[in-house]
């Protein structure tokens, strides 16, 4: 089971930008010091929601402030992006972090991001299948050309290549040892670790898919790309996005052996305290009135209605749901979540106190007290 934290660089009443963003760059670090797998980033635009504009640019910064940890888009949003532009950058990161980066991608919403950037409404409610299929042939092939509605252009080569990830070697050898010729056991260059289904080791960085629909499961199923799940969904909706996954995959010729290993990440909101009751207390002191400035905040491109959550009960519901409250409530939960839904790969929001100090406690105790029950 691998765990990482969720981070928003949420811009609680009352706080600074820079403070949001400052939070969430150190618990970026904690989360490394603490020995959690990866670190997921939010974008958002023009709204207290989340500060980060660029989750690849917090992304680029975090990988080299960091040796050992994975960092990852949650998500990085498509139609506001040109994905060739996206792809370069991935690449980019990929190789330069040593294979560390996972580009998670989704469709986002209908909001005014779209007119800002240029891309219009169509971007959002027709053309992303056409963009994520545009973005994966950059990150697979030598060479690209596009011949399609919204993107049209002459065969470029793809610089850089990100299938050509170097691992470090060291420079020279002797100095003040000296021994006759061993063999190397275990071997460092066997690595083995998880790839999506459809991608073939060495290759480029990890892709995964935001799904949020039977929509959105089918096009990451039928390319091969691990899921992320909400954390506003439960355990027995994780497990039915989960299953009909795997059956479209394997219709789409998808190999047994890779369908059963993908990777799909469960995102949700961890607060350890000594009771669930404390836990609880915590988060629905801040998240609400946060969750309520942010969501208010965002506005549609066309003037649609949108049905907002109701803050307090939102933030009730997350709280029943998810690892809230002491280390063992917390392992058993994230426990439960992976039997019954397969998934394997946790992004946990660690940031809902709203408070910096609270927040680095908050993700050391998920790394010294959480992780060694569920290992």
């Amino acid at each position: 089971m691998r765990v990482g934290t969720f981070v928003l660089a949420a811009q609680f009443p009352g706080q600074g930008q820079g403070e949001a963003l400052h939070r969430a760059v150190r618990s970026a670090e904690v989360a490394e010091e603490s020995g959690l797998d990866s670190v997921w980033l939010a974008e958002h635009h023009f709204v207290p929601y989340g500060v980060c504009p660029s989750a690849v640019t917090l992304a680029a910064l975090l990988l080299g402030r960091t040796r050992r940890i994975r960092v990852g888009t949650a998500v990085s949003v498509l139609p506001t992006v040109h994905p060739v532009a996206l792809g370069e950058q991935a690449a980019l990161l990929h190789l330069t972090s040593g294979g560390r980066f996972t580009l998670g991608v989704g469709r986002g919403g209908p909001w005014v991001d779209l007119e800002v950037f240029g891309q219009g409404l169509s971007a959002y409610e027709h053309g992303f299948p056409e963009s994520l299929d545009l973005l994966l042939r950059w990150l697979r092939e030598p060479r690209v050309e596009a011949r399609g509605e919204r993107f049209d252009f002459r065969e470029v080569a793809v610089v850089p290549r990100p299938d050509e990830l170097l691992r470090e070697t060291p420079a020279g050898q002797g100095g003040r040892f000296d021994f006759r010729e061993v063999a190397v056991v275990p071997r460092p260059d066997e690595l083995l670790r998880e790839t999506p289904a459809g991608q073939e080791e060495p290759g480029g960085p990890e892709v995964v898919l935001a799904c949020t629909s039977p929509k959105s499961v089918r096009m990451a199923a039928e390319r091969g790309l691990p899921m992320l799940l909400g954390m506003h969904c439960g355990d027995e909706d994780k497990a039915e996005m989960v299953a009909l996954w795997r059956r479209l995959a394997l219709a789409a010729g998808h190999e047994p052996e890779k369908v059963a290993r993908a990777g799909h990440v469960s995102a949700g909101v961890a607060q350890i305290a000594s009771s669930a009751a404390d836990g609880t207390e915590t988060l629905t002191k801040a998240m609400p009135g946060w969750l309520k400035q942010g969501l208010d905040a965002h506005v549609t491109v066309d003037g649609r209605h949108r049905a907002m959550r109701d803050p307090v009960a939102y933030t009730e519901m997350l709280c029943e749901l998810h690892p809230v409250g002491p280390p063992r409530l917390a392992a058993d939960r994230l426990a439960a979540t992976s039997e019954r839904t397969g998934i394997t790969r946790f992004a946990l929001l660690v940031e809902g106190s709203g408070d910096l100090a609270a927040t680095e406690e908050n993700v050391r105790l998920l790394g010294s007290e959480v992780l060694p029950l569920l290992s």
